[in-house]
């Protein structure tokens, strides 16, 4: 039993829903998102909420049962409030490019990265990125994306990082001297 997969979704007020031909499609006063559903799973809007139900207790099934309702309230929450995701520059430095940024990270040149469609790309004071979107996925996936152009020093903790990761520094060649 699926305890996530048969909880309902409330539907908040300005939001759309419609399901046609297996695909559940979400809109909001921000955005519109579509998901195909797989065909073993049924989604159905009643009394303001959004219900996923299983065809049977296939291994199958219930796997892709608690995985579709947590990607449809993604897509609720996302028309609805958005996600971002933040990015902190740890010894370098950032400035915003148009609707891109300009990364100076140590490289010879800077790099400047352009969002993708369905994202934006915001940069508050010279050393932290916001990643802003109404698709989760996206916006996870261009934050993994600028993160990896620098990924943090385990030596000196330098580069491009979550916020709130935690980075464990090695010791140096003069720490092992010492001992």
């Amino acid at each position: 039993m699926s305890r996530i997969g048969n909880k309902p979704i409330p539907v908040p007020a300005g939001v759309t829903v419609s399901i046609q031909d297996g695909t559940v499609a979400v809109k909001g006063k921000s955005a519109e998102l579509k998901h195909e559903v797989n065909p073993g799973i049924t989604v159905k809007v009643a009394d303001g909420q959004i219900v996923v139900e299983r065809a049977s207790d296939e291994r199958e099934h219930r796997a892709l049962h608690g995985l579709t309702r947590a990607l449809v309230a993604n897509m609720v929450t996302g028309v609805t409030t958005g996600f971002t995701r933040s990015l902190d520059i740890v010894g370098y430095r950032v400035a915003q490019q148009g609707s891109g940024v300009n990364l100076q990270i140590g490289f010879s040149h800077p790099v400047v990265v352009q969002p993708k469609p369905g994202t934006r790309i915001e940069v508050e004071g010279q050393n932290k990125i916001h990643v802003r979107g109404a698709d989760k996925q996206l916006v996870g996936q261009m934050a993994a994306e600028i993160r990896r152009i620098r990924p943090p020093d385990s030596y000196k903790g330098k580069g491009i990082r979550y916020t709130g990761e935690q980075v464990r520094l090695k010791p140096g060649k003069a720490a092992g001297k010492r001992a």
